[in-house]
């Protein structure tokens, strides 16, 4: 399995093992996140109410764990028992908001922010929630927090942008071509590594055609 542009391998694993998708295709070198093998579909309801009782004493476990997962019967409730738990956070600084938008979970997400989730919320590694919908393709999540105000040109510690992720994502075009379509969106932004997201595309995917859409061309051309 190939990982997105910029990150660090070790990195990856040590902190963002959870969350990594199977069987998902990233384009990246060195990089992140991946997720059990028990997506949604795999398990019977009787499992996800086993595991949400395993959870009961722990409500910050089971926020984020339910907001991963898609409970959104069990966010709602736990948010009405304790507001402050839609910005709680696990070790590695992500929220449910992060959670759920990695995920993919559109209902979940507009639920948070309507309940004061932080939108621009940072994990220890500065990945925002509309980094982490980028970086796995999830164009409808990715609208829903721009459309609410996420920073589009938005750095993480490495340097790495949502429009890098999506472009270094073989599996993201629709992604890639909504973050290209923002009008504060800065192109030629550079990684650590010194590379733009039109170069990570050009290296990584067939998507650099749509860099042609960007005003200025940021000498694309």
């Amino acid at each position: 399995m190939e990982f997105p542009e910029g990150f660090n391998q070790l990195e990856l694993l040590e902190t963002h093992g959870h969350v990594i998708p199977v069987r998902t295709e990233s384009g990246w070198d060195e990089e992140e996140d991946s997720y059990d093998e028990d997506d949604e579909g795999q398990h019977s309801e009787e499992w996800y109410q086993e595991e949400e009782l395993r959870r009961k004493d722990n409500p910050v476990e089971l926020m984020l764990w339910a907001a991963e997962k898609n409970r959104l019967s069990t966010v709602e409730r736990l948010a009405a028992s304790d507001p402050s738990l839609v910005n709680c956070r696990d070790d590695d600084g992500y929220t449910p908001l992060h959670r759920a938008s990695y995920s993919g979970h559109a209902l979940v997400v507009s639920f948070l922010l309507d309940s004061g989730a932080d939108l621009h919320a940072r994990t220890v590694d500065g990945w925002t929630p509309l980094h982490s919908a980028s970086c796995w393709g999830h164009v409808a999540i990715a609208s829903c927090l721009l459309r609410r105000g996420s920073e589009v040109n938005a750095m993480t510690n490495g340097q790495l942008t949502p429009l890098q992720l999506a472009a270094g994502n073989p599996a993201a075009p629709q992604t890639l071509e909504l973050l290209l379509s923002q009008r504060s969106l800065q192109a030629g932004l550079r990684n650590s590594a010194g590379e733009t997201a039109y170069d990570v595309a050009l290296r990584k995917t067939a998507h650099f055609g749509l860099f042609e859409i960007a005003e200025p061309c940021n000498n694309v051309c």
